[in-house]
């Protein structure tokens, strides 16, 4: 297969790359160069930015390909220049949206492919529908050969799951309060790169895919308790000191912090992922959080460099508990 990467290098697309490479894909990126990540070996590089239409399809003249993904599709503009770009040169097209599109808050657990889409606390998951919208219309219009892919918190060894990054893992290791939104005890699902590799790989150039949705997750839960705990553990933390604060509360402080958690994380996120596992039977999610959280402490404790402290989301988490704590009613 000739497959072509818009991106490539990222937090998910990395390992996609990786995989597809090992199972002898023709692999193609077209990126700026811009990434931290290395290229993978292996695959041949085409320098173009997406976002310039001209500068894209002077990148592209000339090719086609057996699949595109474009990993960086964030409006419905953008999804229109991709439909422009690639109608005539590719047998599938897979966009990648995002779990967070689905119903907020969800009606029944588990989550499925046909979990109503409705999030109206949430631009970035309210621009991800819309382009889900741009495409569904174009397959069922003119047959566009897309595939809709949703991942659902899926992380590399550089990726903390909690705002503010290496910020609440210096907290915890100077026995200070790291704030957990809600009681701490909904649950979430973590995805390590790698396995979503697995199950995305084998719907590339996959017929059966085309003009369908997958959802692409681990199967294992967690409550935001044991998520902080666990890296918390792994940071070598025994007891980290955990400041239950309400999603709204949070919200009145930090607007996009607060969208984030009322359109996505204080919500309960179980996945099925029959579909993904019926079409791509060796698909299995092996590696569990504590693993993956061990992956990152190591890649952050390997360079002092990469412990980087927000001073100004500190100061933020330290404004936040005063005014939490002063609100609780006192107790004789």
């Amino acid at each position: 297969m000739k497959v072509l990467f818009i991106g490539g290098t990222g937090i998910i697309s990395s390992a996609c790359s990786a995989l597809a490479l090992e199972r002898g894909i023709e692999l193609y990126l077209l990126n700026r160069g811009t990434s931290q990540r290395a290229t993978p070996a292996g695959a041949q590089i085409l320098r173009g930015d997406i976002r310039n239409r001209d500068d894209a399809k002077r990148a592209l003249a000339g090719q086609t390909f057996d699949a595109v993904v474009d990993w960086l599709v964030f409006t419905p503009e953008q999804a229109q220049t991709d439909l422009e770009l690639f109608r005539d040169c590719t047998a599938q097209y897979i966009f990648i949206s995002s779990a967070s599109v689905y119903q907020k808050p969800v009606a029944h657990l588990p989550i499925t492919e046909s979990t109503p889409l409705s999030n109206p606390f949430w631009v970035y998951s309210q621009n991800k529908i819309a382009c889900e919208d741009v495409f569904t219309r174009a397959y069922r219009d003119t047959q566009f050969p897309v595939t809709i892919v949703r991942p659902s918190h899926t992380y590399d060894q550089t990726l903390l799951p909690f705002r503010g990054g290496f910020t609440m893992v210096k907290r915890m290791r100077e026995n200070k309060p790291v704030i957990v939104h809600g009681d701490g005890t909904s649950l979430w699902t973590m995805t390590n790169h790698r396995d979503f590799a697995k199950g995305f790989v084998g719907l590339l150039g996959n017929p059966a895919a085309i003009g369908d949705t997958f959802q692409i997750t681990s199967d294992e839960w967690l409550t935001w308790n044991q998520i902080y705990e666990i890296i918390a553990r792994a940071a070598g933390v025994t007891t980290p000191r955990l400041t239950h604060i309400a999603s709204d509360f949070i919200a009145a402080f930090d607007a996009d912090w607060g969208a984030g958690l009322l359109g996505d994380k204080s919500h309960s996120a179980i996945f099925d992922n029959t579909k993904i596992k019926r079409l791509v039977p060796d698909f299995v999610a092996t590696i569990p959080f504590a693993q993956g959280a061990r992956e990152i402490m190591r890649y952050y404790d390997a360079d002092p460099s990469r412990q980087v402290s927000d001073e100004k989301f500190n100061q933020l988490l330290d404004r936040i508990i005063a005014a939490h704590t002063s609100a609780l009613p006192k107790t004789n």
